[in-house]
């Protein structure tokens, strides 16, 4: 049971923040869409790989993060001008997505798995989204900072994440054939995510200094 809790409300966490469309999941069905399944499991696998390292670190640092609000901050500040950069990106540079059987034979599968990796750690709301659900569960008594608890905590994060980024796979691929609208808006709907969250940041920085 000791073990059991952290690893269920990891999971119940991770299932509950990843669920909702955002940059990571939405990634993984437009690659799923133009490049295959396999081609998106890799992504999701290098997705999963940072999030198994973001999920360890906002634990292992919890109380020092919580009390010191200026890191959470500055990690903000910076994400504010990546999910900039992003949302111009998909809105204003980023080409139409297109299915070609023959460019997804030559893709590498590295391509995307580091793709995953890249994704996935530019996404810096995971830390002080899992500080905050760590700190909760230890004043509930249903989880300690000691090791097993630990990893059992950040498994159960990393199962829950793979449960949502496999379905967005499977379900954007099996609709694939009835999918044109998702493939032609994909960009902007990554663009408008990015800006929802810049926006969302932004609020909370100035929120922070008045």
């Amino acid at each position: 049971m000791t073990l059991f809790l952290p690893f269920f409300f990891g999971f119940l966490s991770a299932v509950v923040g990843v669920i909702p469309p955002g940059l990571i999941n939405m990634t993984a069905a437009k690659v799923s869409l133009t490049d295959g399944k396999k081609r998106a499991m890799m992504f999701v696998l290098g997705a999963l790989i940072i999030i198994v390292f973001q999920t360890y670190i906002s634990v292992i640092f919890a109380h020092y993060i919580d009390e010191h609000q200026e890191v959470v901050i500055m990690l903000r500040e910076i994400g504010l001008f990546i999910f900039i950069a992003l949302t111009v990106y998909f809105l204003k540079f980023a080409k139409k997505p297109k299915i070609n059987d023959d460019a997804v034979r030559v893709k590498s599968k590295r391509s995307r798995f580091f793709m995953g990796m890249v994704i996935s750690a530019i996404n810096f709301f995971p830390i002080p989204y899992y500080v905050l659900i760590s700190i909760a569960l230890a004043s509930y008594n249903v989880f300690t900072f000691e090791t097993w608890p630990i990893y059992s905590l950040v498994f159960g994060v990393v199962l829950g994440s793979f449960s949502v980024f496999y379905f967005y796979v499977v379900f954007f691929n099996k609709m694939k054939s009835k999918s044109s609208f998702f493939i032609n808006n994909m960009n902007k709907m990554i663009g408008i995510i990015t800006g929802f969250v810049a926006l969302l940041t932004l609020f909370n920085i100035v929120k922070y200094y008045f």
